[in-house]
């Protein structure tokens, strides 16, 4: 987390934007980091990743989390303050430096401040091809899926790149923007991104991350272009590659609740 930031100072003068690298491990973040693998990506974060909890075990959970205010806790013990948040009683982490939004969500709160909010979508609970993928994207003025932005497309970030350019394209300057984007790419399959590979595994999820990493400048140009960025990015939980007899996630294990997470503030 980035000292010394005041939310309320944020909201209304910086575009917002929280980008979710969707089954992102930890290890594999912070090893790909280390080995100069991701080097966009290090330029970007400095101070590289930091480990944080999620609230979910699974998509679907962690990002109705998310969109109540409740993002990746702080690893350490005690009542850590939230970037976001909506009013409730009770709430023992809201701070001064806490915005305070109205609504039942911050997709609404964020509108009610002006806020044109964008959804570009990756995995099944975004694609708007049933109710229940239509849950969250229904919480955003405008909200995008097409199976060439899902898991099974291997450009997919690229693609969900180039809606993102041509939605921004279409605010108006004068207007804030709140961008959230779901990357499909991490989650399985993603055997496509290790070249001769079967199956996939904890490497074909690496390699899968060095895609991302490749196209990342690309993103943070097109979200700073408009003005002052505020920008989270984190994972929504990890995935198992046969750690403990465990693949995949939706289970209480460390690797799926340990999670990446950084903020970037471009001015």
């Amino acid at each position: 987390m980035i000292a010394g930031i005041d939310m309320n100072a944020i909201v209304g003068t910086h575009d917002l934007a929280l980008v979710v690298f969707d089954t992102l491990r930890y290890d594999v973040a912070v090893e790909e980091l280390a080995a100069g693998r991701t080097p966009n990506l290090a330029a970007l974060l400095q101070t590289g990743w930091e480990a944080r909890h999620s609230p979910g075990t699974f998509t679907y959970a962690a990002h109705a989390a998310f969109f109540a205010g409740f993002l990746p806790t702080p690893i350490t013990p005690g009542a850590h303050p939230r970037r976001l948040a909506l009013g409730f009683e009770g709430s023992t982490t809201i701070d001064a430096h806490t915005c305070l939004l109205d609504g039942a969500t911050i997709v609404e709160g964020l509108a009610l401040r002006g806020y044109h909010t964008l959804c570009v979508g990756g995995t099944g609970f975004f694609n708007q091809q049933n109710p229940l993928g239509r849950v969250f994207p229904s919480l955003f003025a405008e909200a995008h899926w097409t199976p060439r932005l899902g898991v099974t497309e291997p450009r997919s970030f690229e693609f969900q790149i180039d809606q993102i350019e041509a939605s921004l394209a279409r605010v108006p300057a004068t207007q804030r923007a709140f961008t959230f984007l779901n990357i499909a790419a991490l989650h399985q399959p993603n055997r496509h991104y290790l070249a001769g590979a079967a199956a996939d595994s904890r490497a074909s999820h690496a390699a899968a991350l060095r895609y991302i990493d490749a196209h990342v400048p690309r993103l943070v140009e097109l979200l700073a272009r408009r003005g002052p960025l505020f920008a989270i990015a984190c994972s929504d939980h990890g995935t198992l590659y046969g750690e403990d007899g465990f693949v995949g996630h939706r289970v209480a294990h460390p690797m799926i609740s340990t999670v990446p997470y950084a903020e970037v503030v471009i001015a």
